[in-house]
């Protein structure tokens, strides 16, 4: 008998696995240890050209019957699906693209199941209905075209294919004079794509107790469906729930797919950085980058989110970037200094002080909260973005991690730290997924300011780990993981794609 399946067989043996029907298909997976600590960088790919370009590689999908990747490119005058040939991640090439114009305006997502590639595409007018377009990857011919909700921003299939889901963000337009109902488009693949939109107008009469939480209404007219704004959506292991983030809303939403009903809505509450641990550094004018207490709450708001499910628990893991409503018919962001932000001399005794460039007065803060008794001036202080990446408990939305000022403390040791950010949103933690390596649960955490991406071992997910920060392209958009066991080079893959340069980036782990 051949030695190595030999080994194979005998390690099967070793380890108490259960005896498979196809053991030989288990033996590639059973073969790959690596170490999780040890990504780097193999190779790089500007999408669109060498020189790539702003909105050139937004978000990467990857297809493993053809070994070829689908990227969003939005850059000046592009608005297609570029394919990338994958089968040797050292040596990516173009080998086309899905023009995607036909359909409507830019396309904002792509995802990956089975031989389909579905796709995201907003109405030339955003405020009207979007579509979900499903192509065969073998030779990108429509399957079907199916009618969504106003500017659908993400898509995914549920792990078993069944389902296509979009969150359909539903933006005013810049004069806020028409803002569309912010919605969640499920899609029964196998029922000839028969599409549900629903919304979340059932929780209106909940809303002063979930505004209590820290949930959000604060558009014109605070109108409660038509405020919503669904962001990112992830799926349960079994496809039957789906978790999808409200980011302008600072909340996080639970579907029951079967019954394409929304279940629950849970407000994020907010962040206090004058804890120890939550330091920030407030001030992009102070010449330096400092670390401190300031009495400021920062709004979740997250963006990205993906699941972990453990001992019977879903573990929802947020990346909070934050974002701010800033249109020509309503804005809520200003700056401490600013003459329109008077502060409470009780609460800021050392307000003209604090309003200083060096010290708070460079923050950008929201002007819809903070008068907490309503006479006109502010008695706290809310910014935008945790600054951080978050761990919830997906059935009660009770917060189980956070990883306070961490992001910043590695970006600075390592560097990368953009102190011109410091008034905004930090590092702006974007994009979040997680994979297994080796015997390991990690998560891979896309900076979009300090462009790099900051891996944990979070194989507790309530207690994860800080193992490597990688730098990646500039504005890092679309964090992807290829297992091992669908990997070209059979070796796991993290992709990271960034819209502000069009490049990708592969990394992989060493081979213990």
């Amino acid at each position: 008998m051949n030695k190595n399946l030999l080994f194979s067989f005998l390690l099967i043996a070793l380890v108490g696995c259960k005896r498979s029907e196809s053991p030989i298909q288990e033996i590639p997976e059973l073969a790959v240890n690596e170490d999780a600590g040890t990504f780097a960088e193999i190779s790089s790919f500007a999408v669109g050209g060498t020189s790539g370009g702003a909105g050139a590689a937004e978000i990467t999908a990857f297809d493993p019957i053809t070994k070829r990747l689908f990227v969003v490119n939005n850059a000046s005058g592009n608005n297609r699906i570029e394919i990338i040939d994958f089968q040797d991640p050292t040596a990516m090439k173009s080998i086309g693209n899905i023009p995607v114009s036909a359909y409507g305006g830019f396309v904002n997502s792509v995802s990956v199941h089975d031989g389909k590639l579905a796709a995201a595409i907003e109405s030339t007018d955003k405020q009207a209905n979007g579509k979900v377009v499903v192509f065969k990857t073998s030779d990108y011919s429509e399957i079907k075209v199916v009618t969504v909700g106003a500017l659908p921003d993400m898509v995914t299939f549920s792990p078993d294919g069944k389902y296509i889901l979009s969150a359909n963000e539903g933006e005013p337009n810049d004069a806020y004079t028409n803002d569309p109902i912010g919605t969640v488009s499920i899609i029964s693949v196998a029922d000839n794509y028969a599409v549900n939109t629903i919304d979340f107008s059932a929780f209106a009469s909940q809303k002063a107790t979930l505004m209590a939480k820290g949930f959000r209404i604060f558009g014109v007219g605070n109108d409660f469906s038509k405020d919503i704004e669904p962001e990112y959506i992830c799926i349960s292991e079994d496809s039957k729930t789906a978790w999808v983030t409200l980011q302008e809303n600072n909340a996080i939403a639970k579907i029951n797919i079967s019954s394409k009903t929304v279940t629950d809505i849970f407000p994020l509450g907010f962040k206090d950085y004058n804890l120890e641990g939550n330091e920030i550094d407030p001030s992009d004018k102070d010449n330096a980058v400092l670390l401190g207490k300031w009495k400021v709450k920062g709004m979740y708001l997250p963006d990205a989110i993906a699941v972990l499910e453990s001992g019977g628990t879903p573990y929802l893991f947020s990346a909070n970037e934050g974002d701010a409503r800033e249109y020509g018919g309503f804005s809520e962001l200003q700056r401490i200094k600013d003459k329109s932000i008077i502060l409470d001399p009780t609460a800021f005794p050392t307000a003209s002080l604090l309003k200083k460039d060096e010290q708070l007065g460079r923050l950008n803060i929201t002007t819809t909260l903070g008068d907490t008794d309503a006479d006109g001036d502010y008695d706290e202080l809310y910014s935008f973005g945790a600054r951080s990446f978050s761990v919830w408990n997906g059935n009660t939305g009770l917060q189980l991690y956070d990883s306070k000022n961490e992001l910043d403390v590695k970006n600075i040791a390592a560097g990368f730290f953009d102190d011109t950010r410091s008034d905004d949103k930090s590092v702006e933690p974007e994009g979040i997924t997680i994979g297994t390596v080796g015997t390991k649960q990690l998560a891979f955490v896309g900076l979009e300011r300090s462009d790099a991406v900051a891996i944990y071992d979070v194989s507790n997910p309530s207690k994860p780990i800080f193992l490597q920060l990688l730098k990646t392209g500039d504005a890092p958009e679309g964090v992807l993981f290829i297992a091992a066991k669908n990997s070209p080079t059979k070796k796991s893959l993290l992709l990271l794609s960034s819209e502000g340069d069009g490049q990708i980036k592969v990394y992989s782990p060493k081979t213990i």
